[in-house]
């Protein structure tokens, strides 16, 4: 069986201030316990402690990409009860972006030679299984038109940010994929796209995750791309405008919300 639980969501509206996300994966079969993103402040720590659950000997944090939002958790968790992080090589570059006039740093909280003396630290572009079921994706190529060719804040030399380290994790089921999507600035029918050839396998059974959509021409040529694929369960999470969300849940996708658990 393999156990889903959202220990952190954002509000019913996305405000960048309260916004976050993380999945905590346990596959019974495989005993495996994967972090997949961390949020931000001590979201996930709060949120596990409402519920009992067991945030100890984590097999692998997995970084979805390396924005605040999705890594600032890390500094709540005992490092030393972490086996593995493992993330595209440019989620530990500095990144930055402009508020309010001024110069904010919105990158992962801990220098990358500081979790590389903490714990084992994997940086991988390319596909890497952590298991026959499960992989990081690395970078995603990004093919289509219409997704993943915007830049978001600057680097530390004040060149646009791509955010190429931007991945998924997937996860080979009986029944088709399962696709784990942090903030999808690759865009996540690039996310799909890949992780079918990656595995080899079309039938997409879970799209879970934040797709980062505001542009309404995008929100209907991503709502036609997921139809498309005829995707059993699609779960719309982080990073949506209001509109973007109303689009998907009239297209048969479900809100998911902090604390709730998946089982497949």
């Amino acid at each position: 069986m393999i156990k889903l639980t959202i220990l952190h969501n954002e509000y019913e509206s996305f405000v960048e201030e309260k916004a976050g996300f993380s999945v905590l994966i346990e596959l019974q079969e495989d005993k495996l316990k994967i972090l997949f993103d961390t949020s931000m402040k001590d979201d996930i720590l709060i949120n596990s402690k409402k519920n009992n659950i067991d945030l100890s000997n984590i097999d692998y944090v997995v970084f979805s990409h390396g924005h605040y939002d999705h890594t600032d958790g890390i500094k709540f968790l005992k490092l030393s009860e972490i086996r593995h992080i493992i993330a595209h090589p440019d989620c530990f570059i500095k990144r930055f972006a402009k508020h309010k006039d001024k110069e904010v740093y919105i990158g992962i909280p801990f220098f990358l030679e500081f979790l590389q003396r903490e714990t084992d630290v994997i940086q991988s572009r390319n596909p890497y299984w952590i298991s026959e079921k499960v992989v990081f994706l690395g970078e995603i190529p990004r093919k289509n038109s219409f997704e993943g060719q915007e830049s978001l804040g600057f680097l530390e030399n004040h060149e646009r940010d791509w955010i190429l380290d931007d991945s998924a994790l997937v996860i080979k089921n009986n029944d088709g994929l399962i696709i784990i999507s942090g903030c999808s600035h690759s865009g996540i029918c690039n996310i799909i796209e890949y992780a079918k050839e990656v595995c080899n396998e079309d039938k997409i059974a879970v799209v879970m995750g934040g797709f980062h959509l505001f542009d309404k021409k995008r929100v209907f040529r991503t709502i036609d791309y997921l139809q498309s694929q005829k995707i059993d369960k699609l779960f719309v999470a982080h990073c949506l405008s209001d509109f973007a969300f109303t689009e998907m849940e009239k297209a048969g996708a479900f809100r998911i919300h902090t604390l709730e658990d998946f089982s497949f």
